[in-house]
């Protein structure tokens, strides 16, 4: 299930490199190389971080995904300038399921909960703050509109969690998958997002 999750996630990840793409007027190549760097990016942060050879080298099927991804909008995008929602929504389940998986290939690789939720995170961030700054945009994890990383961080530690109580079965991930994904998708629709590095109070102050 692990596999077939991060799978999925390179692709839909990939899908939401090469809407960027499309948006910049990047050409294919362009295009291919971004939906690649964006759907095994967090996935190679998150095997380096355990010292393990990175599983998109490993196993050439990874290389898959970002190709069909960038087919895809190849093929079959219309209105490039109407692409922003698709592209959150993309990139919404591509955080969704490597956040489980993430968190799921640390767990299994010895590392305690907490540590494992975190990179479970930053496996979920990293795909697409890559493709953010090298398309020469301002990364959605640092946007004060959003809570791109929330509900990341939400995912990994109900899968840490589970994990600890013995719930490992495909079923669980999905379901925390399902609940990353839908509370990602009601962030966009009312524009949640968390409090600021500094309060309200400090409206007016100037930080240097």
């Amino acid at each position: 299930m692990p596999l077939v999750l991060d799978l999925f996630g390179v692709f839909f990840f990939g899908v939401s490199g090469s809407l960027l793409a499309a948006r910049r007027g990047f050409d294919i190549v362009g295009s291919l190389l971004l939906a690649g760097l964006t759907g095994i990016g967090g996935g190679i942060i998150r095997d380096v971080i355990l010292g393990q050879t990175p599983t998109a080298f490993a196993n050439p099927f990874y290389f898959i995904p970002p190709v069909l991804a960038a087919l895809l909008v190849f093929f079959l995008a219309p209105g490039v300038q109407r692409m922003m929602r698709p592209l959150l929504v993309f990139d919404a389940a591509g955080l969704a399921l490597f956040c489980i998986t993430g968190t799921i290939k640390a767990l299994e690789s010895g590392m305690n909960p907490f540590a494992s939720a975190l990179l479970g995170v930053t496996s979920a961030v990293g795909g697409g703050l890559l493709r953010d700054v090298v398309a020469n945009k301002t990364p959605e994890l640092f946007n004060p509109r959003d809570i791109y990383a929330v509900p990341a961080m939400l995912g990994a530690g109900l899968i840490a969690g589970f994990w600890g109580m013995g719930l490992t079965g495909g079923a669980w991930q999905l379901a925390v998958a399902g609940v990353v994904f839908l509370l990602r998708l009601l962030a966009l629709t009312f524009h949640w997002h968390v409090p600021r590095a500094v309060g309200p109070w400090h409206r007016d102050a100037t930080l240097n």
